[in-house]
């Protein structure tokens, strides 16, 4: 089987410098932050931007939209991070990570991700844990827990699952760690990368996890099964096809598809059961963020997603021969 998806839409005025990370929202609004410093808000219609944020002194590296898509979370190179209520267009909370003044080993944090359920933030590290903050504008980024991965490298990315019940840490050695919310406890470690995992992305239904990695591979796992700790264990599917490293990576709504971004500058989309791409379509520059469109696909569609990476623009795409998204 191959599909083609179309570039349906362009941004009409592009970020300054490259995009690290995209969401499309549930109110079909999209949110981009980039090395230039700004957070855009985007209109899937028009390609226009909505609503931004004035730009900080250092790079956005990580964004986290709540599922109501009132709220941004996104954090800065140097670890301020912030959290925007696109209702009011004000930030109602701001915590500085780094700042050892106030917080006795304070650590800067890196990748951050809100609870779905609402009430708290996790953020990854260079220790190789992940803190969990609160996200209540009235006690934003006090400290609720530590959780601690017994590994000391580098958090690349931190992420909730959608049900709130897990949270996801990848190393930048290429380990994942699963931990459990309610007990705070390390539960899953799976070893099926030996260089760094870049990004990961949850199912919907919080049962399937993708992790992107600099081997150039793709590997999906089955979190509803123990894995026996070997390297390889857990992984139901290896995704190969990208000639180099693998920079981003989200799984359709329906959990059929994934997509994928590459620092081969190509995007593929893959289809899970069959364990294979089924399409392909080479960009300019590097992909650094994709994200699927979060609302069910419309009949004779495969769904529509969003583009981002090192020309500064985002793109929409969708299924060929489906007009609109």
């Amino acid at each position: 089987m191959s599909l083609a998806f179309v570039n349906a839409l362009q941004c009409k005025e592009p970020h300054a410098d490259e995009v690290w990370s995209v969401a499309w929202t549930s109110s079909d609004t999209v949110i981009s932050g980039s090395v230039d410093g700004t957070v855009k808000q985007w209109d899937s219609t028009s390609g226009q931007v909505s609503l931004a944020r004035p730009p900080h002194n250092l790079a956005i590296v990580s964004l986290s939209v709540s599922p109501d898509a009132r709220f941004v979370l996104y954090n800065s190179l140097e670890g301020t991070t912030c959290l925007w209520d696109i209702q009011s267009d004000k930030i109602v909370g701001k915590h500085e990570s780094y700042d050892r003044s106030t917080v006795d080993g304070a650590e800067p944090s890196w990748s951050v991700s809100l609870n779905p359920k609402g009430g708290t933030y996790a953020a990854s590290s260079g220790t190789g844990n992940v803190n969990v903050f609160s996200a209540n504008p009235d006690s934003f980024g006090a400290k609720q827990a530590t959780l601690v991965s017994g590994k000391s490298k580098y958090g690349m990315v931190c992420k909730y699952s959608p049900d709130g019940r897990r949270i996801g840490l990848a190393l930048e050695n290429g380990q994942l760690f699963i931990f459990d919310v309610e007990s705070q406890s390390l539960t899953t470690t799976y070893s099926s990368h030996a260089m760094t995992v870049r990004d990961f992305a949850w199912s919907y239904d919080s049962s399937l996890l993708l992790t992107a990695s600099d081997d150039k591979r793709l590997t999906l796992h089955d979190v509803r099964l123990s894995p026996s700790g070997k390297p390889g264990s857990g992984a139901v599917a290896t995704l190969v096809g990208h000639s180099s490293w693998v920079l981003c990576t989200d799984i359709s709504p329906d959990s059929r598809l994934a997509v994928s971004g590459s620092a081969d500058k190509s995007i593929k989309v893959w289809d899970l059961s069959a364990r294979c791409a089924v399409s392909t379509t080479h960009e300019s520059g590097e992909i650094w963020s994709v994200s699927w469109r979060p609302k069910p696909p419309a009949p004779g569609s495969t769904g529509a997603f969003v583009s981002a990476g090192q020309d500064g623009f985002v793109r929409w795409w969708r299924s060929a021969g489906v007009s609109g998204m």
